[in-house]
């Protein structure tokens, strides 16, 4: 009937990327932005509208800006997410309404605007009922066992008698700096002092909170709509200005491609996203935070520009068995310490172990005894000096290994090695076997 209609298939994936999209453009009005219902977006301004010169002045910046990228936006404004929703797609848009006049703007909308089931909607239709005014003020209990509960629930959310959240896609940040600037900025200078700028407001509020930041995140808007993300993390709580710039600074040299800064860049916002207890630290004479260039810095530092996972460290682990004792756990403030202290294991153990367990041939004066003599890797070495055993047996719940007796032997050179034999002569084996699991400085 219409030849020239332009029909293309219904792309349901890629209408719900370019939705995200915009989700992430639209947190330069709020952080806490959640996907409506597949058509829309819901966002939450409490506390945000008097940046931008009230609500009205946020509406107005928000439709130009999404004409200017090419959208067809309507949007309305009200004290309840169901209000906001049944003006914004059956109110003609553009609406500002307060708790007070929520019900007299949603009373000629139809029942369709509350988020009901057409089957709903239909079943009221046929008795006559069609608007929301038509309802509102009629008794609960008659048209919940005749509609339903759902319809009631609704109803209440969108007049507020009922509470109803949102659920950001993103959690929202505890603290934030914002910065939005009157002609967009390009280059990595006005970024890096950007960040610091950022840093030393950001700074100011941890403070007052007694807080840290364990990760941080940097985004920057762009003109044209783009978003970018820089995240970072810290081994320690920080909030020292210079650390923080430090970190993005090491993150952003780390990027395999700069930044996009496309037209430029019109606002930028610095958040803390993980936080922790940091009391306050004493400053030196140059008022930076003793112990800054410590190891943690170092490690934060390396993370940034290497990527997670980059610097580990090793944690004591429940268990006997040497080659499980301990475990390689990623570095941050949380961690279990560091395998440095004397007394972090009962008994002396050799600096390196070997990956796997290296089979010798030994020869020990008595079943039980210490090794006089064994050959490794073929050489044959002659025991001056024994010590032992330190007898380790497997974890009760596993049948995977055998009794280990443990020596520590010392031959005529001087170098010393942590031998075991495996099973227990006589009660696990009759043929036990030695291994050389590591040596010593």
């Amino acid at each position: 009937m219409i030849p020239n209609l332009d029909v293309v298939d219904d792309d349901a994936d890629a209408d719900t990327r370019l939705l995200v999209t915009v989700a992430d453009w639209a947190e330069r009005y709020t952080p806490l932005v959640a996907l409506g219902d597949g058509h829309g977006l819901m966002l939450d301004i409490t506390g945000c509208a008097h940046l931008f010169g009230g609500e009205a002045a946020l509406q107005a910046d928000m439709t130009a800006r999404l004409a200017t990228q090419g959208f067809a936006a309507r949007n309305a404004i009200a004290a309840t997410p169901g209000a906001a929703h049944a003006l914004a797609h059956h109110g003609g848009g553009a609406a500002i309404v307060d708790r007070e006049g929520t019900t007299v703007a949603l009373a000629p909308l139809p029942l369709s605007a509350l988020r009901l089931e057409p089957g709903t909607v239909a079943a009221m239709d046929r008795v006559g009922l069609k608007t929301i005014g038509q309802v509102a003020g009629q008794p609960r209990a008659p048209l919940a066992a005749r509609f339903g509960l759902r319809l009631i629930r609704r109803l209440d959310q969108a007049l507020g008698l009922e509470e109803e959240a949102i659920g950001p896609r993103r959690p929202a940040p505890a603290f934030l700096a914002e910065r939005r600037f009157a002609e967009p900025i390009a280059s990595e200078e006005d970024i890096a002092r950007t960040i610091a700028s950022l840093a030393v407001s950001l700074a100011s509020v941890l403070e007052k909170h007694d807080r840290g930041a364990q990760r941080l995140e940097f985004t920057l808007f762009r003109v044209d709509g783009a978003v970018a993300r820089v995240n970072v993390g810290a081994s320690r709580p920080v909030r020292a200005p210079k650390a923080v710039s430090a970190l993005f600074r090491e993150k952003l040299a780390a990027l395999h491609e700069p930044l996009d800064a496309g037209f430029g860049f019109d606002m930028a916002r610095l958040a803390a996203t993980a936080l922790a207890e940091a009391d306050a630290s004493q400053i030196d004479l140059t008022g930076d935070a003793a112990g800054e260039a410590d190891l943690g810095s170092l490690v934060d530092r390396v993370v940034a520009r290497l990527g997670e996972g980059s610097v580990a460290r090793m944690a004591l682990h429940e268990s006997h068995v040497p080659e499980r004792a301990v475990r390689w756990r990623a570095w941050d403030g949380n961690a279990a310490p560091v395998l440095d202290t004397a007394d972090a294991l009962p008994v002396a153990r050799p600096l390196r172990l070997f990956a796997r367990p290296e089979p010798v041939e030994a020869v020990a004066e008595v079943p039980d005894g210490p090794p006089v003599r064994f050959r490794w890797r073929r050489v044959t070495f002659r025991v001056a000096r024994a010590e032992g055993p330190e007898r380790i047996a497997t974890e009760w719940w596993r049948d995977d290994g055998l009794t280990r007796d443990y020596f520590r032997v010392e031959d005529a050179e001087g170098y010393r090695f942590w031998l075991y034999r495996e099973g227990l002569y006589g009660r696990e084996t009759t043929a036990p076997r030695w291994y050389l699991h590591g040596v010593f400085a």
